[in-house]
């Protein structure tokens, strides 16, 4: 493959942006596009087409979405050391546009075999795309995060776009004319095939501008021995495949999963901290203590695919500021639309209080994170008191919900990655990265467990007693987020402490 530019030519590029962040950018864009319309169908999909109960059906979500965390960090494992980021992220790309067109094709018997494709596709995609943007910037170079911010916008957008027309066409509150009511739950998958096929369309055409970025760590193999490896690998995928079908559909398989794999990697972190020294190990422990957080904080956030789907369909009208839209494509894209609109803003913020030294430090800001995050689920609690006799309410209230939340994610959500690459020595940085992956997945799992909760209770309610069950289990949340938060802001100067010079 020609290699136009050398890694220092591209490196000193000219102006605020490199070209080659556009496009990384839009294969970026449409591969969250695929990602959130898929997960803002699922949950709705088991419930009206598979017949499953709520409470399953909420496992089922916890257990899908955990796994595709989890299996990032194997994922972004096997590109590091075998395929290389391009290779990876073309094999992740083929495999999660099959898990869409095998859902596209018959999304009610080939439900959990789709599933199955996607997880694996999307743990060799996500990982890659994002270090290779890394790449693109000098280590010192003050662009980077201006780059990585340009570049979290696009897979908002990505979110924001997919996350609504998937789920809007596949309810019928989209293009219901052009549509036929028979074919919406396929042409709703269906959509996530095609804007991945033009994902991976967009990364081929363009790679050869990344000069050596992402290709084969094993440059200096002899060509078959690079081959063998490459292709062990595509065929060990391959055979993974059934093996996570089973798990997704067995809950208590990924139950156990679960209980085994986290002690596991804290166990396996002691005894790396074996030879590092007592300052290194400090800030490993602080890196675990803001690990603990975030399992927290996304298995709140992360109702948004489980529980507050169902909420979105059954308790929600469609109307915000006399606007008629799909509730539940609001309630999977709402989050997007502000961060689009407000991470700059916030951005602004922390550079105006920084001039005026009263920026608050990284582990405040995770306890604003959870602040936010009260104060979103108050306001989803509090939408019970402007219901319907037949259990809807304000799509609008629900709304700002939302946008409250959304600076709780932007508090957090953009400093995460950054703290743990500065808290972990470079030698377990790749066990570090993965176990923040883990961390989400753990979050993604409890927030299954949490949801599964409220939708038990309002089993064979009327929907009027159904919303009051789901209001009353957001103020719960509510009250944990908040009682979190505080915490995290009293234990501050400790974990700065363990920190030392990482800001």
């Amino acid at each position: 493959m020609e290699q136009n530019q050398t890694i220092e030519q591209i490196q000193n590029f000219k102006g605020k942006y490199p070209k080659q962040l556009w496009y990384l950018f839009f294969s970026e864009m449409w591969e969250r596009f695929c990602f959130y319309g898929m997960r803002g169908m699922l949950v709705v999909f088991m419930v009206g087409h598979l017949n499953m109960n709520e409470t399953i059906a909420n496992l089922q979500y916890g257990a899908t979405q955990a796994w595709v965390y989890a299996f990032t960090f194997i994922g972004g494992l096997f590109a590091d050391k075998i395929l290389g980021f391009r290779k990876s992220l073309f094999w992740g790309g083929i495999l999660m546009v099959a898990g869409s067109i095998i859902l596209a094709i018959d999304p009610v018997n080939f439900f959990f075999i789709g599933i199955g494709f996607t997880i694996v596709g999307t743990g060799f995609f996500k990982p890659n795309i994002s270090s290779m943007v890394g790449q693109l910037y000098k280590d010192d170079d003050p662009r980077r995060d201006a780059g990585f911010s340009f570049f979290y916008m696009g897979v908002n957008l990505g979110a924001l776009i997919g996350g609504y027309i998937c789920i809007a066409v596949a309810e019928g509150s989209l293009w219901q004319s052009i549509v036929p009511e028979h074919l919406r739950w396929n042409v709703g998958f269906g959509f996530a095939a095609i804007v991945m096929i033009i994902s991976l369309l967009t990364f081929t055409q363009t790679q050869k501008s990344l000069g050596s970025i992402g290709l084969s760590p094993l440059k200096h193999f002899e060509k078959s021995k690079r081959r063998l490896w490459e292709s062990s690998t595509i065929i060990g995928s391959l055979l993974i495949v059934p093996i996570i079908i089973l798990m997704v559909k067995n809950v208590e398989y990924t139950k156990w999963f679960m209980i085994f794999i986290g002690p596991f990697s804290l166990l396996y972190l002691l005894y790396e901290m074996r030879s590092f020294s007592v300052l290194e190990n400090k800030k490993l422990i602080a890196a675990v203590i803001f690990m603990l957080f975030s399992i927290a904080f996304w298995a709140f956030f992360e109702q948004s695919g489980g529980s507050l789907s169902l909420f979105a369909a059954n308790n929600l009208n469609n109307e915000v500021l006399g606007v008629t839209l799909s509730p539940n494509g609001v309630n999977n894209s709402a989050n997007s639309l502000f961060v689009i609109g407000f991470a700059a803003l916030v951005g602004i913020v922390w550079l105006w209080m920084n001039k005026r030294k009263i920026e608050p430090n990284t582990v405040v800001k995770f306890g604003l994170a959870f602040l936010f995050l009260a104060g979103g689920f108050w306001i989803f609690y509090y939408t019970k008191f402007f219901s319907s006799a037949d259990g809807r309410t304000s799509l609008g209230l629900f709304t700002f919900g939302w946008f409250i939340i959304t600076f709780g994610e932007l508090c957090l959500s953009p400093i995460g990655m950054s703290v743990m690459t500065k808290l972990s020595p470079q030698k377990t940085q790749a066990v570090i990265m993965g176990m923040w992956f883990l961390a989400s997945a753990y979050g993604q799992y409890f927030a299954g467990l949490l949801g599964a909760n409220i939708a038990e209770a309002s089993e064979n309610s009327s929907n009027l007693d159904k919303l009051n069950v789901y209001a009353d289990g957001y103020q719960q949340l509510a009250l944990y987020a908040l009682l979190l938060g505080i915490i995290l802001i009293i234990i501050s100067p400790f974990v700065k402490k363990l920190m030392q010079d990482v800001k």
